[in-house]
């Protein structure tokens, strides 16, 4: 039996809800593939400019989910990916974005990222990834939910860049943002009314050291018409105070979220040059029409700089190391629109602008749904900005110098089919 055949009868098995004794099991999932050309910028050298070459890939992702009702209280939760890629190798080492966020450094232990090959070989423009991403089971006692395993952690009411989320955010421009990535954690969110709630927690880093985890404390309520949270959580030696409120004003919605960050808090004496950080996202949303959707959100950044000449001091620093801060200056500026072009064909447009160096990165999008759980998209990530320069050749080991944040990036182009089962 050939590969395409199997897969295709597993997949016809595991749309339908299956039943064992004395439990549900719900099998479902989603495939999806990526085509992408990647467009890097133009790099001044001594006056020339150097073009790169073009770069491309198909991105393949099967997800498949298992839940299972055990008992009453007790569930399980269970999700697994299996990504065939064809690319450039340059894509599987990351060379090609300057600051990003790290998938994987909130689990304990893992399964080898890498089917083929294997991790002592050198990947060339083919390799069959895996990921474990989901393995927890719920607890519903009589006070509380209890979470264990593998599990998907997040918060944050900003539209674009949440300040407190610093476990496992998305970067901008990642193309598959559907579901967060899991991490290894014990949660417990306890309700204390109808609409209030804490929630504490521990996350586990690599082989439970407890310098590379996070514990959180985190308190939900609502006051004054108002959705309050506070966050206190240490992560990776660094104490982080969290505040977020959200709230309806008119027929317009608001957001505040901040986050206030001391590195080595418990050693700072070893870390002089570490400095306490601020981060804050605010802004407002409103329904323009019955089909269109905006919102305008401002992005304040401390650990960022002013001038572009200076972005690449930061990269040595605990922001940008252990704090998932990924943008390099302080001032931006985000807009967002959903236009509903017809029922099955909506239009995503975001814009992110870099107010210090006058910068901005530009992302269309639009997806048709062209049958039940069939959707076929489309977009872009298009950067305007004055390109990098690379240092003279008598300099190798000079840091490649910035004029401006997102005309250093690539421009990505990309369609996507998607399957829901």
């Amino acid at each position: 039996m050939s590969i395409q055949k199997a897969i295709t009868g597993f997949l016809l098995m595991a749309s339908i809800p299956l039943a064992a004794a004395g439990t549900s099991l719900q099998v479902n999932g989603y495939y999806k593939s990526f085509f992408i050309g990647i467009l890097q910028p133009h790099y001044q050298m001594n006056n020339q400019s150097i073009h790169k070459p073009t770069l491309g890939a198909v991105n393949n992702r099967l997800r498949l989910k298992f839940s299972s009702q055990l008992t009453h209280r007790l569930s399980l939760d269970f999700s697994y990916d299996f990504s065939p890629r064809i690319q450039d190798p340059s894509l599987f080492d990351g060379q090609l974005f300057f600051a990003q966020t790290e998938p994987r450094s909130y689990r304990f232990k893992d399964i080898p990222q890498k089917i083929y090959p294997s991790n002592d070989e050198r990947t060339g423009s083919f390799a069959l990834l895996n990921n474990l991403d989901r393995f927890f089971f719920t607890m519903r006692l009589n006070f509380a939910d209890v979470y264990i395993g593998r599990q998907a952690i997040s918060w944050g009411s900003a539209r674009v860049i949440n300040p407190s989320d610093v476990i496992a955010p998305f970067a901008f421009n990642e193309l598959d943002v559907e579901e967060r990535r899991g991490v290894d954690a014990l949660r417990v969110r306890i309700p204390l009314g109808m609409m209030d709630e804490l929630d504490i927690g521990f996350v586990a880093g690599k082989n439970f050291d407890l310098k590379e985890s996070a514990y959180f404390l985190r308190s939900k309520f609502y006051v004054y018409r108002t959705d309050f949270s506070l966050l206190l959580m240490n992560f990776k030696q660094h104490l982080m105070m969290g505040f977020d409120a959200a709230r309806s004003i008119g027929g317009t919605g608001g957001w505040f979220e901040a986050a206030y960050v001391i590195p080595f808090y418990k050693n700072k004496d070893s870390h002089p040059k570490e400095t306490n950080y601020l981060r804050i996202s605010t802004g407002l949303d409103y329904n323009l029409s019955s089909k269109t959707y905006g919102f305008l959100e401002y992005h304040f950044n401390s650990a960022g700089k002013n001038q572009p000449e200076d972005y690449t001091q930061e990269f040595q620093y605990s922001p940008f190391k252990d704090g998932t801060v990924y943008l390099l200056g302080k001032h931006y500026l985000h807009a967002g629109i959903t236009y509903q072009i017809t029922p099955l064909l909506p239009f995503n447009g975001l814009l992110i602008f870099n107010i210090n160096d006058q910068s901005l990165t530009f992302s269309p999008t639009v997806e048709y749904n062209i049958g039940e759980n069939i959707y076929l998209s489309g977009g872009a990530y298009i950067g305007l900005g004055e390109n990098p320069e690379i240092p003279s050749p008598s300099l190798p080991s000079s840091p490649l110098i910035f004029h401006s944040e997102f005309g250093a990036y690539p421009d990505i182009f990309f369609t996507s089919f998607k399957i829901y089962f």
